[in-house]
């Protein structure tokens, strides 16, 4: 992305965030929303903390650690990149024709739709539950551990982002394919939370290797706590960098489905 270009995103970002905050009772509303939607974790948190000693082998600390990883990881795409998760709306209504007409990618318009208000709330949860892994945690963070723990919060992102964008790409030819990305939601928020190995071992395998749930955040705090991963070490290890490489073969999936797009009536 061109220095112009950077400056003409900074700019229509600034605008929508005052746009939002327009209407202030909202624009807070919008924030304890986005907190509010994530209890379940801090009841989940909360529990584990003081009525476990662990789960599934795991102290209750590093247990924690899987959903702050999750939490972070997820904000951070709700705020950057997450309005693809709202794409199947955008190309029902007609709107993306609009956004092709545009000299603009198509991508970047879409991101730049709105600013995501509910995305502090998360990321305002997702905070406090990483301080509070961190604060109960063991483990001595060394410089290696930290830079690690940054790459799998990214590479968390970069891997929901891609689903999600792997989803607008079959919405672009089955508008109706929208509520798969609502089924991923729920399943991120209810699976992606727990030790893989406290499931069905069906059911690891499936958020393994069928729907790569478990590389957001589980094989990631795995490695960072020395646990046992269930898949040989270098590919837990190397989940920030599968996140990475999904992203862009999603993007690149992505420009390949709007050259055959054909319109809401095909």
């Amino acid at each position: 992305m061109s220095l112009k270009a950077l400056r003409i995103v900074w700019r229509i970002t600034l605008l929508n965030i005052r746009a939002s905050m327009e209407y202030r009772i909202e624009f807070l509303l919008n924030i304890a929303i986005g907190a509010i939607w994530q209890v379940s974790v801090i009841v989940f948190a909360t529990v584990l903390l003081t009525r476990f000693s662990g789960m599934g082998g795991w102290e209750s600390s590093d247990v924690l650690m899987i959903p702050a990883i999750r939490m972070l990881a997820h904000g951070l795409n709700v705020l950057l990149l997450g309005r693809m998760h709202f794409i199947g709306r955008e190309i029902q209504e007609g709107k993306i024709d609009v956004y092709l007409l545009r000299p603009m990618p198509v991508h970047r318009q879409v991101q730049l739709a709105y600013f995501p208000t509910n995305a502090i709330g998360d990321l305002t949860v997702a905070a406090g539950l990483m301080v509070g892994a961190l604060s109960r945690s063991h483990l001595d963070w060394t410089a290696g551990r930290i830079s690690y723990l940054i790459a799998a919060i990214i590479g968390g992102m970069l891997l929901e982002a891609a689903l999600f964008t792997v989803v607008a790409c079959a919405s672009l030819r089955f508008p109706a394919a929208d509520y798969w990305g609502r089924w991923l939601e729920e399943l991120l928020g209810t699976f992606g939370s727990y030790p893989l190995n406290v499931l069905p071992k069906a059911v690891g395998g499936f958020l393994t290797f069928a729907l790569p749930l478990a590389f957001v955040a589980y094989f990631p705090a795995a490695v960072l706590t020395g646990h046992d991963t269930a898949v040989p070490y270098w590919l837990a290890a190397a989940s920030p960098f599968l996140g990475a490489a999904a992203y862009l073969g999603a993007r690149l999936l992505w420009l390949w489905s709007l050259r055959h797009y054909t319109g809401v009536n095909g």
